[in-house]
């Protein structure tokens, strides 16, 4: 498992593929006609969903280039920060999907986006450590 989070890892290939699915099963996901999903009696199941989707967004990015440079870092962030905007826009100028634009999706997005790099960078730490 510690492989991942190496500076040449072997599975980066793999991890830029897994990453660039999970980005497209986001935008499904997202802007499949809410009529059409099954109801679930969860509080605040959405702002979980959401939050949930963009940590392991940021996660996978991160574990796709595991050079780790606070660059990189930033990138990933402002991207998924981004990605959770559009999405959100998306979902209010297209009326025909049942949804709509809200503020807590994206504030759940971000927040989820800081905890992939959180994960990330804690397993990266302690990959890192002697054994």
């Amino acid at each position: 498992m510690k492989l991942i989070f190496l500076p040449h890892s072997p599975y980066s290939s793999q991890a830029r593929f897994i990453a660039f699915i999970w980005t497209l099963l986001i935008f499904i996901g997202c802007l499949f006609p809410s009529r059409q999903l099954p109801h679930v009696a969860v509080p605040f199941i959405d702002k979980w969903t959401h939050f949930v989707m963009f940590g392991i967004f940021t996660f996978l990015w991160l574990c796709a280039k595991p050079t780790y440079t606070a660059v990189y870092v930033v990138r990933v962030l402002v991207a998924g920060i981004l990605l959770g905007c559009a999405i959100e826009v998306l979902q209010g100028t297209l009326t025909t999907l049942g949804r709509s634009m809200e503020l807590l999706d994206a504030i759940a997005d971000a927040v989820g986006a800081l905890l992939g790099i959180a994960v990330y960078m804690s397993g990266r730490k302690l990959s890192m450590v002697k054994q």
